[in-house]
């Protein structure tokens, strides 16, 4: 069995993602997880599916693309596993910055010629 796993822009996966990915339904990712009610951030355990840390108990579960592909070779013996990371369109604020940076590296330029 292959599985390809693609990444958002921020490098982790959601549940949705790791469900996709995976092939299996939301409930089993959420068993696979290593979540604890009583502890926000448990331990490594090499067993389970282990979510990336998080600051607050409603934070969303995000999954690093290395552990996923980790838990399927290993714990769901999943032989073949390609992880792509795909770069996101960038965002307005992005495109802005761009600009920005072009306009700054032109003055550069300018100030570089008359000295």
């Amino acid at each position: 069995m292959d599985t390809e796993a693609e990444v958002e822009w921020n490098g982790l996966m959601d549940i949705e993602a790791v469900q996709k990915t995976l092939n299996r339904s939301r409930a089993s990712i959420y068993r696979y997880a290593n979540t604890d009610g009583n502890v926000l951030n448990p331990p490594y355990e090499p067993a389970l599916l282990n979510p990336e840390l998080r600051l607050h108990k409603d934070d969303l579960l995000r999954f690093h693309p290395n552990e996923v592909a980790r838990f399927a070779r290993d714990v769901l013996k999943i032989k073949h596993v390609t992880v792509e990371v795909r770069e996101a369109p960038p965002t307005p604020t992005q495109e802005l910055l761009q600009e920005i940076l072009a306009e700054l590296r032109h003055i550069h330029a300018l100030l570089k010629e008359r000295s």
